[in-house]
């Protein structure tokens, strides 16, 4: 199996990702890898056709856990000053690596509706289309896949996604909107 060039450029980010995370000695700064990590992740999900998995774990993991762990550092660090001060090199490094990513892996995807992608080429968008409304007795067809197909894949992201969003309030203590 031969990869192609984005998504080796993708694995190789991750893995560096992963070792910077394990590696650094600096906890922001290890966060910040572990951040990069799973927005690797997220793109790589994007690549192999999953895009639903691809946002969850964009959200969770790159945003919502970064925001969780720089939330518990800021609130349990004696001096918050003392913590964030100036830009490292490291930090510098990581930001310029994801900027990079992001920059090679954009202008892989295909554009938005373009009618060669395997998503609207491929067999089982195909078959969703011809049978939904007969399998499934819903009229419109995202609604099929999505609660018919894929029903228990849909309501196990909804629901890490929503707990992910109340953990957040109510760390963040925002009881109003509980």
């Amino acid at each position: 199996m031969s990869l192609s060039v984005p998504v080796a450029m993708v694995l190789l980010f991750m893995l560096g990702s992963a070792l910077a995370a394990a590696l650094l000695r600096d906890v922001v700064g290890s966060i910040v890898a572990f951040a990069g990590y799973s927005f690797g992740v997220a793109v790589l999900w994007a690549f192999l056709r999953a895009p639903d998995v691809a946002l969850t774990e964009a959200a969770v993991g790159a945003g919502i856990t970064t925001v969780l762990f720089l939330l518990t550092i800021a609130r349990t660090s004696v001096s918050r000053s003392e913590r964030f001060e100036g830009i490292s090199l490291r930090s510098l490094l990581a930001v310029v690596a994801i900027v990079v990513t992001v920059g090679a892996t954009v202008p892989a995807l295909p554009p938005v509706g373009a009618s060669g992608t395997p998503v609207l080429s491929g067999g089982v968008s195909q078959y969703y289309l011809d049978n939904a409304y007969d399998q499934t007795g819903v009229t419109n067809v995202v609604t099929a896949v999505l609660v018919g197909y894929r029903g228990f894949d849909t309501l196990g992201e909804a629901a890490v996604v929503f707990a992910a969003g109340i953990a957040m309030l109510l760390v963040l203590r925002r009881e109003a909107f509980v």
